[in-house]
């Protein structure tokens, strides 16, 4: 179908204004635009351009080669890319005895993570004809992973009809460990958790702090149903707790898909800032294939998102709140986001200006929570935050948060944390 994504000039438009930002260029290769053209400020953070082509299921071509015939049109090279994140951790927890000699060293020693993420990613187009489009985006990991299912990390197939005024959107998805709204979501504000604008996701992301707590560590497997246009989407979500069910010839365990995800979001243009607002309800329980055991996912979440231009600088602007009632399962264990006896919620608050356009972004957040444990429940963070850009696709961050309240020193003894991470993809 011609017309399911923005027209060529559409796209050239958005990469005249698009500031500079490290990215995956799976995509890039693809349409032949830099990797700027779909992000704000810095990668994984989307602007207009980029949410409608992640929208349109990644199936916009450039100037790349096509093969085409009777029901066929496919890019002429499958298009690829690798992520690679190398970090150091330290924070002012007591030091492990022997670390780095006789005992593994962790982040109270000053961990480097060589190959936090090192992921092999390919994505594009699979189909278009004159009534829907099918693309693709499947993330493998080069270093550790699942045994059990070899490289694969994650998995979308979105199918895409254009209905004018509306597309709608249906779309297969698994992922080892970004949770249901993996299957569809337009925020850059960590309610999923690979697209966050912040490192320290916990620390920034009220959603985040409280994500995949439980035994199931973010696994989801479903299918998302999605209603999108430019102002805004629903999604219904039909998703298990689960990791690739019934693959290897249904060597890994299968499941039913038991647990429900609602995503209402509102994505309109007010007085030159584009928002992105709405919540999210997930309920339900199903057999968790990781976990070997029954994983419930209750939560409500609420979050707001701006980006626009203050004092001559672009800005982006993040709030949410997430509310984890108590599990209803017998082995807290197995409960999505909250292991605690009471609920578990939090509120954040942040916020990043680019100082130097396409160089240099500073940014600085607050979250407040309630663990869901009965005593020493409060943790509060205090994040500084900073991106600067080497080139597009080579960038060093810098995440230093400071906790405080009840819970800050009861793990660990943890008050404070640095993280350093020098991101590159190619």
């Amino acid at each position: 179908m011609k017309k399911i994504a923005l027209s060529l000039a559409g796209v050239l438009a958005a990469a005249a204004f698009a500031p500079e930002a490290s990215a995956i260029p799976s995509f890039a290769r693809q349409t032949g635009m830099a990797c700027s053209s779909c992000h704000f400020q810095k990668f994984p953070v989307l602007n207009g351009f980029g949410r409608a082509f992640k929208a349109a299921g990644y199936t916009m071509m450039g100037a790349q080669e096509k093969v085409e015939g009777e029901h066929l049109s496919i890019p002429g090279v499958l298009n690829a890319s690798t992520l690679f994140k190398f970090r150091y951790q330290k924070t002012d927890a007591p030091a492990t005895a022997g670390a780095g000699v006789t005992a593994a060293t962790g982040a109270a020693d000053g961990q480097w993570q060589m190959g936090d993420e090192t992921s092999l990613f390919f994505g594009g187009r699979i189909a278009e004809t004159e009534h829907f489009t099918i693309g693709f985006l499947n993330e493998n990991n080069m270093a550790g992973g699942n045994a059990a299912n070899g490289m694969l990390a994650g998995l979308r197939v979105p199918v895409n009809v254009d209905l004018g005024a509306a597309k709608v959107h249906v779309v297969p998805f698994t992922t080892d460990a970004l949770g249901a709204a993996y299957g569809f979501e337009l925020s850059s504000g960590g309610v999923m958790r690979a697209n966050r604008w912040a490192e320290n996701r916990r620390a920034t992301s009220a959603i985040q702090y409280n994500a995949d707590r439980g035994s199931d560590a973010g696994q989801a497997a479903g299918f998302a149903f999605v209603v999108e246009n430019e102002m805004g989407f629903i999604n219904l979500t039909k998703w298990s707790s689960s990791f690739a069910p019934g693959a290897n010839g249904g060597g890994v365990p299968s499941t039913n898909f038991g647990q429900s995800y609602v995503r209402v979001a509102a994505t309109p243009n007010i007085a030159g800032f584009d928002i992105v607002t709405g919540f999210g309800v997930e309920s339900g329980s199903s057999y968790g294939n990781v976990a070997g055991a029954r994983v419930e996912a209750n939560q409500t979440t609420f979050d707001f998102q701006a980006h626009g231009v203050v004092a001559d600088m672009e800005a982006g602007v993040y709030a949410q709140y997430a509310n984890a009632p108590a599990c209803t399962t017998a082995a807290a264990a197995d409960c999505a986001h909250n292991t605690g006896a009471l609920a578990r919620k939090a509120a954040s608050l942040g916020g990043e200006v680019t100082v130097i356009p396409h160089v240099l972004t500073l940014g600085a957040a607050y979250r407040d929570a309630r663990t869901g444990g009965r005593t020493n429940n409060v943790n509060q963070a205090f994040t500084v935050t900073a991106v600067y850009d080497l080139v597009q696709n080579v960038a060093l961050h810098a995440d230093y948060t400071s906790y405080s309240g009840s819970d800050a020193t009861k793990t660990g003894g943890t008050k404070s944390e640095f993280l350093g991470m020098l991101e590159m993809a190619w």
